[in-house]
């Protein structure tokens, strides 16, 4: 017989009496064991269940519920306590499939739907409906929000957001009026998340927003004598950064190298050529009246072109002959123009680099920065073949999110594990994971402070190459351990300074107006504090409630220590504010700062 006190753990072997079990301490197995524990040690007042032996058999041990945080966080913008022990009671694979099956309202329906409302409001307000004329990047921005918070589909709308930060167009641009072909866009990214890999390089490459962003829209066959020439934007950066990168790799994402020990080449100056022949002759898929514009004639301005279907081939426009693509492909001479295409789209599909590069950016998307080669080989085969389909989407995110690198305790401390947590997912999580008091359910927000605090917003980046590069290396610590850290790239002293600003405005008991609304005279969405001030009563149990949500039971003992120090001497209200509000918004501002939240481990 073992007489035991303990607290709760997150990973530990446990070997008790004769039987053992390779696992961790609350998995369930409490045979042949005693535990008794102090009643002193136990605050009954808050915790559901608080007997000795829950310790063990796992009721009483936060164990499981940190691990289901962790993932949420991984594969989610976060989700409340309830949510996590709802997916904590079965596998993660059982979650990730039940997301498989979930539906995903359309985008581009709810941006139209909003606008309307918006454009009512507006005209009840004493606005002019001809300076409403259609929807822009705003009201793409309300309707991301709306379809954000208490939805269903957690793990497809973040993975369609790491996939806008690879596969990337832009609102900081001349998309910025095309509020309706930014939905439809995100849609692409969102309705193929769990389709096939194929399909979806197909989707962004044949979307007109992506076409007047890298200027495929409308791109003419070489006319010599007026010195016109196919545009080679979109050609270059399909191959650089939306499928194989710019140098050959193995499966497991290291580059292959020549005799001389140097990087090989993927494509040259030749090869974008020939792939800019192929993407020529395309166009707008139907030209209509605007519908918000009353005008009786409708006059050249009145007239739109459709943002919101796939480009169609003008073949008069699309460049003749044979193309030589890669790896001795020849495209003949005589194939319709979206026969070119599809040629071309497998050309670049079926190279050996697309696998260990797209999944490498996802993995750094969703778990970490620096997978080790393994895991990316790991999750390469995945896409090379699940079942005899190559790109199965479903098959590379289950690899990504329950492969042994993301789950396994044993990497949490690993140098190489981790990820800083870019500001707008931060800023996701706490609107996900705190309740907000809402009477009406609109929840559209630009955030617009936000953005220009910290320069991020979906499908905001200031150029094709997203907010921050996959390579990037911050200093010569990351260079030495020869690692990257992409997000760092705008974490400056300006961002960081603006950041907790920010998570000040959003906690401050004078400002916590977490949802910015534009110019509709609408109320904003606060912060409602009201079940977590339960738990205020005790400093120390408020920030272990906080880091379940924010730190996944990962929150150092030095910033604990620091952050129950400033609580606990919060013992009486300011004006009429209850004590306890302060104290759950001083933890929560405090939480948000650290090193420890920023991080994902």
């Amino acid at each position: 017989m073992k007489r035991i006190l303990l607290s709760a753990l997150l990973c530990l072997p446990i070997f008790i009496l004769a039987q053992s079990y390779n696992d961790y301490l609350g998995a369930g197995h409490s045979n042949g064991i005693t535990v008794t524990s102090s009643s002193q040690q136990t605050k009954t007042d808050w915790n559901e269940q608080a007997s000795g032996i829950n310790t063990i058999n796992g009721s009483g041990l936060d164990g499981r519920l940190l691990e289901t945080s962790r993932f949420l966080a991984q594969a989610s913008f976060g989700a409340n306590l309830e949510y996590i022990k709802q997916v904590a009671e079965n596998p993660f694979e059982d979650w990730i499939d039940q997301q498989f099956a979930t539906n995903s309202p359309a985008m581009e329906q709810l941006t139209h739907s909003i606008f309307e409302q918006a454009r009512s409001r507006f005209i009840a307000n004493g606005g002019n409906a001809e300076n409403y004329e259609r929807p822009d990047w705003q009201h793409f921005m309300f309707a991301w929000w709306q379809a954000n918070i208490n939805n269903e589909d957690l793990l497809r709308q973040k993975v369609a957001l790491a996939l806008s930060e690879i596969l990337v167009i832009s609102r900081d641009s001349n998309l910025a009026s095309y509020g309706l072909g930014l939905a439809d866009y995100y849609d692409v990214l969102k309705d193929n998340a769990f389709g096939n890999f194929r399909d979806l390089l197909k989707g962004i490459a044949l979307h007109p927003m992506m076409g007047i962003y890298l200027s495929h829209y409308n791109n003419p066959k070489s006319v010599p004598n007026l010195n016109i020439h196919p545009d080679e934007n979109f050609a270059r950066e399909i191959m650089q950064l939306f499928s194989i990168g710019l140098y050959e790799l193995n499966p497991d994402g290291t580059y292959v190298l020549d005799g001389d020990g140097d990087r090989i080449p993927t494509y040259n100056n030749d090869d974008i050529k020939e792939f800019a022949k192929i993407f020529t002759g395309l166009g707008p898929a139907d030209i209509r009246p605007n519908e918000w514009v009353s005008a009786p004639d409708f006059g050249v301005g009145h007239w739109v072109a459709i943002k919101t279907k796939p480009m169609v081939m003008y073949d008069e426009w699309h460049q003749p002959g044979e193309k030589r693509l890669l790896n001795g492909l020849v495209v003949p001479s005589g194939q319709s123009g979206l026969q070119d295409i599809d040629s071309a789209i497998d050309n670049l599909f079926k190279h050996p680099n697309t696998g260990p590069f797209i999944v490498t950016r996802l993995i750094q998307q969703l778990v970490k920065s620096n997978p080790s080669p393994a895991y990316v080989a790991r999750v390469s085969a995945a896409f090379n073949n699940t079942k005899g389909v190559r790109g199965d989407m479903k098959a590379v995110i289950k690899a990504i999110l329950l492969d042994d690198e993301a789950r396994s305790c044993s990497w949490i401390e690993n140098p190489s594990s981790g990820k800083l947590i870019e500001p707008m997912v931060r800023y996701f999580n706490v609107v996900r994971q705190i309740d907000l008091n809402n009477n009406d359910s609109i929840y559209w927000n630009i955030a617009w402070d936000f953005y220009k605090n910290t320069g991020q917003a979906p499908l905001s980046a200031p150029h094709v190459f997203n907010f921050f590069l996959p390579e990037y290396v911050p200093n010569q610590e990351f260079t030495d351990a020869k690692m990257v850290g992409p997000e760092f790239e705008i974490h400056n002293s300006a961002t960081s300074i603006n950041y907790l600003n920010q998570v000040d405005s959003w906690t401050n008991n004078r400002w916590y107006d977490v949802l910015r609304t534009w110019d509709l005279g609408m109320e904003g969405t606060p912060l409602d504090f009201e079940k977590l001030k339960y738990y205020a009563k005790d400093s120390e149990v408020l920030v272990n409630q906080l880091d379940k949500l924010f730190t996944h039971g990962l929150l150092s003992d030095e910033t604990k220590q620091t952050i129950v120090e400033a609580v606990d001497p919060i013992l009486r209200g300011w004006g009429d504010v209850e004590y306890t509000d302060l104290r759950v918004k001083m933890a929560l501002y405090l939480i948000m700062v650290s090193p420890d939240y920023a991080i994902l481990k």
